[in-house]
């Protein structure tokens, strides 16, 4: 399943949203300022981050740049209470299902999300006459 963090107001996050949607991929939106995140989904982002928090944190976010916080210097724990508490620092949006992770909405990348299967299918279909093509036909069209 396909989990998305969001804000409201965020464009990057309606632009995932409306992209799940017209692939009919199913997804949950956790709204990361009305739903509490717990100390396990947030060390579960942070585990799946390659880049730790540089990956899922903004630098630039007001109460890091106000309090001249090191996001870097804290212990795992005192990141996740930080976060927890603090959730206006996470980037957005953050998609995650079993096996992939992407920070933002980048139109080249977020094809990951689409089942193996049916890109392969999408990938060897090549005309509107091919029986699969109503299911894979939206998949190759940008």
């Amino acid at each position: 399943m396909i989990v998305i963090y969001t804000s409201p107001g965020c464009a990057s996050c309606r632009k995932v949203k409306a992209w799940l949607k017209e692939k009919g991929l199913p997804f949950v939106e956790k709204n990361i300022f009305t739903t509490l995140l717990s100390d396990g989904e947030i060390r579960h982002l942070l585990m799946r981050s390659e880049n730790g928090t540089d990956d899922i944190i903004s630098k630039r976010s007001k109460i890091l740049q106000e309090k001249k916080i090191d996001v870097d210097s804290m212990s795992t724990n005192q990141l996740i209470e930080f976060i927890r508490n603090n959730p206006s620092v996470l980037k957005r949006p953050i998609i995650l299902d079993e096996k992939s992770f992407k920070v933002g909405y980048d139109e080249d990348e977020i094809d990951v999300f689409i089942p193996a299967k049916l890109r392969n299918i999408a990938a060897t279909s090549c005309c509107t006459s091919c029986p699969n093509y109503p299911g894979c036909g939206k998949v190759r069209l940008k």
